[in-house]
């Protein structure tokens, strides 16, 4: 068997419920294989990053799995169908996006996925929260070249309630 490898998930939504549809698809990561949720930021609200559209609400889920890099790819594109994500148009607004951001130590470089997130440094919306589960992971460096993004926690809290 495998040795568990944690992953970072980035987790964003802006259609329809935001909220809902975040807090929904952090509990479908208790239902990918070989996998379990270890940890979970807070919700935070942030404009569209480089496109129009109403506000996302993001978040990063720690999670411990014994599937492969492209094996949790796949699981997780899987649950963005599930939510009924469509890809017409490039940073087009969605019901739900999934990115794996870090595969424990793993770089990764194949036409299918790229790991860390090739845009996981230059982004507040994954930076903050990130740097709430795995404060270790994110220099803060990192945190100062993003402090002008806006961002801001969602005021309902967290994700307590899932």
């Amino acid at each position: 068997m495998r040795e568990a490898v944690t992953a970072y998930i980035g987790v964003g939504a802006n259609l329809g419920e935001p909220q809902v549809q975040v807090r929904t698809a952090l509990r479908w990561l208790d239902e990918l294989p070989q996998s379990q949720r270890v940890a979970v930021s807070s919700l935070w609200r942030t404009a569209p990053w480089q496109a129009s559209g109403p506000d996302y609400c993001n978040a990063v889920a720690a999670v411990s799995t014994r599937l492969t890099a492209p094996d949790l790819l796949a699981a997780l594109q899987a649950l963005e169908a599930r939510a009924g994500r469509e890809r017409p148009y490039p940073s087009a607004p969605r019901t739900l996006d999934l990115d794996l951001l870090l595969y424990g130590q793993a770089r990764i470089a194949s036409p299918d996925l790229t790991v860390p997130h090739p845009r996981l440094w230059t982004r507040a919306f994954v930076l903050v929260p990130l740097a709430e589960v795995a404060p270790a992971r994110v220099p803060a460096h990192a945190l100062q070249a993003v402090a002008g993004q806006g961002i801001e926690r969602w005021a309902s809290g967290g994700t307590s309630g899932d």
